[in-house]
């Protein structure tokens, strides 16, 4: 049977072992959701805990921090447990805190140390902005300059990055090595574990941004040997936008101090001692700052049993099962049409599929007007992410013929090519 076919799609999803989950979710109705690794949806049971915690705030006041189902706090270091096997880190290397950029603030103020030789740190030209800004910030702070000790290393074709060209680039003066585990636009999954092996070899600091890896690539940081690492919650998790981030801090550095100080890094059982000598806490706990957003971390009490009930074997073989079948749609319906894929092809791509087209902005728009919602990155890039927890084979190959009908009418003409306040 030829493969593009809306019956091969049903077949597939027939085969599927997931398919149950999508009823978790509460999905757009007449649309087909594609922007998963962007904000993921929300799920029944993440509406559950969430109402739950607010309850819990209604009934109890105060004492919701330390009685009912969930007492808050000790939430933090629970969700960071419950994380911990989707990025391969040991219970107590992992805590639920922060943001993505709030936590590679704290991380690099405790690791980046720039003295004699070592003064740089090593990053990447592809990395998404609010990481560069952070870093940029933290040399500063040094009273240094960025455009001096700043290293972005350069890619060949501005989608993708060469492994070895980052390890010759780990030289005798860098200090700090940051990098994202999937590069956020082409979805290329980078060699952390070769990456890491070279950064240990060299004395050199190493942490990844896993905010397009968590939830949909597997990890196993503690084994690598990987310094730190940081994320989001609110892409493939589907933790709700603005959920709290996480943060993996090899148990190696146990005991180090943190270069942000705040009362909810301290050792629990003295916190209320209100000692101005603080007591840290012996491990990743110690790395968190203030109180904890009880309510943006709520959701994801139940959006993770999902990921314990599965595990990322069984997700990963799905994604990579959906981007695959994506691909296939699109060599044979697209390829007359001047469309490009941009993510690798083979199994080093994350959870999405990028397409470029030099009307992309338009088309992303054409897109949502049809009820496919895609995501626009600049210039020319559509990122399309079937989420293995909620999309369908069907949704691909409807995304697909979808688009097919946009680029041979010449709807997406009717639109201006710009992207919007929120692209």
């Amino acid at each position: 049977m030829d493969s593009n076919t809306l019956e091969y799609a049903k077949i597939l999803d027939q085969q599927d072992q997931l398919a149950s989950y999508r009823k978790e979710f509460y999905l757009p109705e007449q649309k087909i959701y594609m922007d998963g690794n962007s904000l993921g949806l929300l799920s029944r049971r993440a509406e559950s805990t969430l109402l739950a915690l607010v309850d819990s705030w209604k009934t109890l006041g105060i004492d919701g921090w330390t009685e009912g189902q969930y007492p808050w706090f000790y939430l933090a270091e629970q969700l960071g447990e419950r994380m911990a096997p989707l990025v391969g880190g040991k219970e107590s290397e992992v805590v639920a805190t922060g943001s993505t950029t709030t936590n590679l603030h704290q991380l690099v103020s405790t690791f980046y140390r720039p003295s004699g030789k070592r003064t740089k740190i090593l990053a990447d030209e592809l990395n998404f902005p609010s990481d560069i800004y952070a870093l940029q910030s933290q040399i500063r702070l040094q009273g240094l300059n960025p455009d001096e000790q700043l290293i972005r290393v350069k890619s060949d074709d501005g989608l993708t990055l060469n492994e070895d060209r980052i390890i010759e680039a780990m030289t005798e003066e860098v200090a700090l090595i940051v990098l994202p585990a999937v590069l956020y636009r082409s979805g290329q999954v980078l060699n952390m574990k070769a990456l890491t092996n070279a950064a240990n070899e060299r004395g050199i600091t190493i942490g990844f941004d896993l905010c397009h890896s968590i939830g949909s690539v597997s990890h196993e940081l503690h084994e690598w040997g990987v310094d730190f690492a940081f994320w989001c919650t609110y892409k493939h998790l589907n933790g709700g936008p603005g959920s709290v981030g996480g943060l993996f801090i090899h148990e190696k550095h146990f005991g180090k101090e943190a270069g942000l100080a705040g009362w909810f890094g301290s050792d629990k059982t003295k916190q209320f001692d209100m000692n101005h000598t603080m007591t840290a806490a012996g491990d990743a706990g110690a790395y968190q700052i203030g109180t904890p957003h009880i309510l943006s971390v709520a959701p994801l009490l139940g959006s993770l049993e999902m990921f314990e009930e599965l595990g990322m074997e069984r997700i990963r073989d799905k994604s990579l099962a959906l981007t695959a079948y994506m691909m296939e749609c699109i060599q044979a319906e697209l390829e007359e049409y001047s469309f490009d894929i941009g993510n690798p092809t083979d199994s080093t791509r994350g959870g999405h599929i990028l397409l470029l087209h030099k009307e992309a902005a338009r088309i992303c728009q054409a897109l949502k007007a049809e009820g496919v919602i895609p995501d626009f990155r600049a210039p020319d890039g559509i990122r399309l992410a079937p989420v293995a927890l909620y999309n369908s084979f069907e949704d691909v190959w409807q995304t697909v013929k979808i688009l097919k009908k946009i680029i041979k009418e010449e709807t997406y003409k009717q639109f201006p090519n710009e992207r919007g306040v929120v692209a």
